[in-house]
């Protein structure tokens, strides 16, 4: 791939976050170079608070040609960008930059793409005409709310601890398709053909406070996180009778292809990798 930025050493690329250690975009990374041939390097390098625009800046001027941004900083990525696309423009933050000729970064957002991938070429659920439930209503649900919308479900429901955050985002998106914001107690007596679990509860091994009477029997349900096994969410749904579960490995393999292409111009295969992944986290998935 001819550039202004090729040089003897393999193009460098990185994830910047806080925590970082335990990113997988390394190993997904080096996994996408061996299979499509592509010579490059990818670091994980920790950003402190305050620090993220000065670790960009030394990244670009030592040759780096691209950066995946995680918590907490996709918003200030989104800031910095010279330009963003129109998914990014949505969702208001930025995971992947573009370090284009003379270092202008080019922003973008990979997620919403990533879990839509996953949901319909991995798992083979079908989105269009179905009626669909995000818990939550923070930066994780506004970076894939514009893609699912678009593709086109018969309603999507916005359900959070705070009613007036989801009817807000609701109504930011509301160009995109049918969508409605609502707390969670509106819930009872709802059903859904898929749910999407985006809030960061299970972090704390929590469940969002869901009530007992929605209906989960039959339901697809789906994690934006992942482990080595069900994530708490996951298992909860599970336990209230849902029939199809998955938790967002395959979103963050999906979405890191994303980011290869935008750089590289190279699509890799992620069956294969996400089945290392699984095998490597010692678990068969939810």
């Amino acid at each position: 791939m001819s550039s202004p930025f090729d040089f003897d050493r393999p193009a460098r690329y990185a994830v910047m976050g806080n925590p970082i250690r335990h990113s997988l975009s390394p190993r997904i990374h080096a996994l996408f170079a061996e299979q499509t041939g592509e010579r490059l390097e990818y670091l994980a390098i920790l950003v402190e608070p305050g620090g993220f625009r000065q670790a960009v800046d030394q990244f670009v001027a030592e040759g780096g040609r691209g950066i995946n941004v995680t918590v907490p900083f996709k918003r200030e990525a989104y800031e910095l960008a010279d330009a963003c696309s129109e998914r990014a423009r949505r969702a208001g933050a930025v995971n992947t930059l573009v370090v284009e000729g003379g270092g202008l970064l080019r922003g973008d957002n990979t997620d919403g793409v990533g879990l839509v991938r996953d949901l319909r070429q991995n798992l083979g659920w079908e989105l269009e005409g179905r009626e669909l439930l995000l818990v939550g209503a923070g930066g994780a649900a506004r970076g894939v709310l514009g893609p699912l919308l678009q593709a086109l479900p018969r309603r999507v429901v916005v359900a959070n601890r705070t009613p007036d955050t989801a009817e807000l985002l609701a109504q930011e998106f509301a160009d995109l398709g049918p969508v409605s914001g609502c707390g969670l107690p509106e819930l009872d007596g709802e059903r859904f053909d898929l749910v999407v679990h985006a809030t960061s509860a299970g972090l704390r091994g929590e469940v969002p406070e869901l009530p007992a009477g929605l209906e989960m029997a039959g339901a697809a349900c789906y994690d934006l996180q992942y482990g080595a096994g069900p994530t708490p969410f996951l298992r909860w749904a599970r336990e209230r009778g849902a029939a199809r579960l998955a938790d967002g490995l395959g979103m963050l393999v999906e979405q890191a292809a994303e980011s290869f292409w935008l750089w590289r111009q190279v699509r890799p295969e992620t069956a294969p990798v996400l089945e290392t992944l699984r095998a490597e986290l010692g678990a068969g998935g939810p």
